[in-house]
């Protein structure tokens, strides 16, 4: 498919993200909200849909959707109720999930996102409270259904179809992510399935402006995994309404639920599509209507704590730090925290920031690890940063210390510094002197070149006087030999 063919068309995409609220109980049982456990013991005669028993909303997971409310600036509904959504898998012991259809307790809202140094904000439909269901366990000759999942809170947050590229989604999704990882609702680990994604998509003509047929992808719990799985199913619906220029839209592109098949990277059919009227919703008649009063909204309002944006805000405007840096920073939480711990010590924001999401970050990267799993310590990182401030050691021995410290995350950089010798700087001239005499006799046409304005040849020379010392002499007095002798 051509660039030139892929320009004359839009994609329309909106996301459907499910968030398993943190409470210490499920959503309408007493059993434990814990991940990790034996199968099938995290359940009670709720959770397994035991004839006669009765759900009791959770008061937590329900203050949990307001602060989300709030977040996103959207309308927390004073009056919202809940409905059974009918089907009939085998994770799902009571063949219905309890939902909000009609009333849901959160409408509107927006999502801004701070994507490399540029901001977009993406608008919210709704988000409503509902339970999860369990899990299916295929093994080599039969399956398995574990239930400790059933019945965990979940959240789920519907965006308005007004994303145009996978990339979008993706700000979007981790943009949510943060914001719920600050109010701390949600862990949004998504190697536990604490967040999965739903993609809905569909493209048009440029020159259209109402919607074509769409497809909807389930259960992606990777960013760069969606992206491809977007990318993949609007390059199908691109090359099928492309072939078939004059054929019913409906007829082109069937609405279905597909799965993204990550070896093959295409997108694959599971079913065709249910509507609303396959669900047959109707109202709970198990449990009572939320009411919520001005009073109790407020309540939780003043409690909000700083949010990614307004953190985002805070870093370019205050610390000086450059957008596409913040960015990164605020994108996680733990890092974004770890940050602010560091930074008390460090002093130099930017310094401090580089280290952070481009030295250590890089290095984690490369072991398959996070910051979070890492071990280290935000004050050790804060010291090493401290100490090239203050000149104690240079960049080059500082990198050779973040090695060590990864290796050791329990020693302060400090103490791993003070125990090795040939991480100590050379600040004495006597032993410096000789070394730039040398790369000066060396380098004539350097001098020469530095002397008719060209700055880059000092920079060379001080680089060679680095090397030759290992990068443990002291760059200002390097700087300052070679100008002197210059001169």
């Amino acid at each position: 498919m051509s660039d030139i063919l892929y320009e004359n068309w839009e994609p329309v995409i909106g996301l459907e993200v499910h968030a398993q609220l943190n409470t210490k109980t499920k959503m309408f049982a007493r059993s434990p909200n814990n991940f990790g456990n034996e199968p099938n013991v995290n359940i009670d005669e709720v959770d397994t849909g035991q004839p006669g028993t009765l759900p009791v909303i959770n008061k937590a997971a329900v203050k949990k959707a307001i602060q989300l409310g709030l977040a996103l600036n959207a309308q927390v509904a004073r009056f919202s109720t809940f409905d059974r959504k009918s089907y009939f898998y085998p994770d799902s012991p009571r063949n219905y999930q309890i939902t909000q259809f009609y009333n849901p307790i959160i409408f509107g809202g927006t999502i801004t996102c701070d994507i490399e140094g540029h901001t977009k904000h993406f608008k919210v439909d709704r988000a409503h409270l509902e339970d999860d269901s369990g899990m299916l366990k295929h093994f080599s000759s039969f399956a398995g259904v574990d239930y400790n999942r059933a019945g965990v809170p979940l959240i789920e947050i519907v965006s308005e179809p007004m994303m145009h590229s996978p990339k979008d989604a993706s700000a979007y999704a981790q943009a949510l992510r943060a914001i719920l990882q600050y109010l701390g609702v949600a862990n949004c680990n998504m190697e536990e399935g604490g967040m999965r994604m739903d993609a809905n998509i569909s493209v048009r003509l440029k020159s259209e402006k109402t919607l074509r047929p769409k497809v909807e992808i389930k259960n992606m719990n990777s960013f760069h995994n969606m992206e491809m799985a977007i990318e993949s199913e609007i390059k199908r619906q691109i090359e099928a309404y492309s072939r078939n220029p004059h054929e019913d839209f409906s007829k082109v592109i069937g609405p279905g639920t597909y799965r993204f098949d990550l070896a093959e990277r295409k997108t694959v059919l599971m079913r065709r599509k249910e509507t609303a009227h396959d669900y047959r919703y109707f109202h709970e008649p198990d449990l009572v209507p939320i009411i919520l009063s001005d009073s109790d909204i407020e309540s939780v309002r003043k409690d909000l704590p700083e949010l990614p944006h307004e953190r985002y805000l805070r870093y370019v405007s205050e610390l000086k730090i450059a957008p596409d840096s913040a960015s990164v920073l605020i994108t996680d939480k733990y890092t974004s925290d770890f940050f602010e711990e560091a930074l008390s010590i460090a002093g130099n924001a930017t310094s401090l920031c580089n280290w952070i999401i481009v030295e250590f970050t890089g290095r984690l990267k490369e072991k398959g690890i996070s910051l979070e799993a890492s071990g280290l310590q935000s004050a050790h990182v804060g010291h090493l940063v401290k100490m090239i401030e203050d000149k104690v050691i240079t960049g080059r021995i500082a990198k050779q210390v973040a090695d060590d410290m990864l290796v050791s995350p329990e020693k302060d950089s400090k103490e791993i510094v003070k125990e090795n010798p040939d991480y100590q700087p050379v600040q004495d001239t006597s032993i410096i002197e000789p070394i730039v005499d040398r790369i000066l006799e060396a380098n004539p046409q350097s001098i020469t070149d530095f002397k008719a304005g060209r700055t880059k040849a000092l920079a060379y020379l001080v680089g060679q006087v680095m090397k030759e010392t290992k990068g443990k002499a002291s760059p200002d007095i390097v700087n300052t030999l070679i100008r002197k002798k210059i001169d």
